[in-house]
């Protein structure tokens, strides 16, 4: 679990986070959500702790990250998985390459157990017969897949998606949607999603926060949101014809 209480963050004279607090619970897929300059993406970058917030407070666990020395905070990253926007593989690395390398760079584990855990997070995502591939022969969507197993291989407790479905067409969002959620559920991690895509909110959408000017200003799950009556909530996500007539179907049942 993490939780957030009331943080705050400024650059300058302009304040982008003014006061969020939020619990983010096991086993869950947590959704932020909001239009550009919300302030979605320095929120999960103060909660991964890249930003120090300037005042309020973030706990993994129980654990104050404000209060964590130098080796506890390496401690606490090496339960922390990270699947980034592009999905930031090495070029010059096989996908098991890949998949290894935070296997080498932080855990004790023998080549024999390395190799072991590397077949078992490429078969978790259906990639079985990837590993000698560079990620220029491989398609988008099974890049995702790789930055997935990567991001699982130290079996970490949370996992942060930075907007996962880039770049994706809907179909393999779809998959790319799903496997994120089947992985929190099987390894019971705490998730949370940056995302603009509303497919994914509809998808897998169990807790999702909405901001708006570095305030929180809605929450909720996916079936709550689509029956939202606040106008800046209702206005996001129903910005495009689909979900417009979704709600009016909604609303005439």
């Amino acid at each position: 679990m993490i939780d957030v209480y009331d943080i705050k963050k400024s650059f300058g004279d302009n304040d982008v986070l003014k006061g969020i607090s939020a619990t983010f619970k096991e086993g869950q897929t947590n959704l932020i959500i909001g239009r550009s300059g919300s302030g979605k993406t320095v929120f999960l970058k103060c909660v991964l702790g890249l930003y120090a917030a300037d005042s309020g407070e973030i706990e993994f666990s129980g654990r104050r990250l404000s209060q964590l020395d130098k080796n506890q905070r390496n401690d606490l990253r090496k339960e922390i998985g990270m699947v980034f926007q592009g999905g930031a593989l090495f070029d010059s690395m096989t996908v098991a390459e890949n998949v290894r390398f935070p296997l080498d760079m932080f855990s004790e584990m023998s080549d024999a157990e390395k190799n072991e855990r590397v077949n078992f997070v490429l078969h978790r995502v259906n990639l079985d017969d990837a590993h000698t591939r560079y990620p220029a022969e491989i398609s988008g969507g099974m890049q995702k897949r790789v930055a997935i197993a990567r991001a699982i291989s130290m079996n970490p407790k949370y996992l942060f998606c930075d907007e996962p479905n880039s770049g994706l067409d809907p179909e393999t969002s779809i998959v790319i949607d799903n496997l994120i959620r089947e992985i929190t559920q099987e390894f019971n991690m705490t998730t949370i999603i940056n995302t603009h895509d509303m497919n994914s909110v509809l998808e897998i959408g169990d807790h999702v926060i909405f901001l708006k000017n570095g305030i929180k200003a809605w929450e909720g799950s996916k079936e709550d949101i689509l029956r939202a009556e606040q106008d800046d909530i209702s206005d996001y996500v129903f910005r495009s014809n689909l979900f417009k007539r979704v709600r009016a179907a909604l609303r005439s049942q």
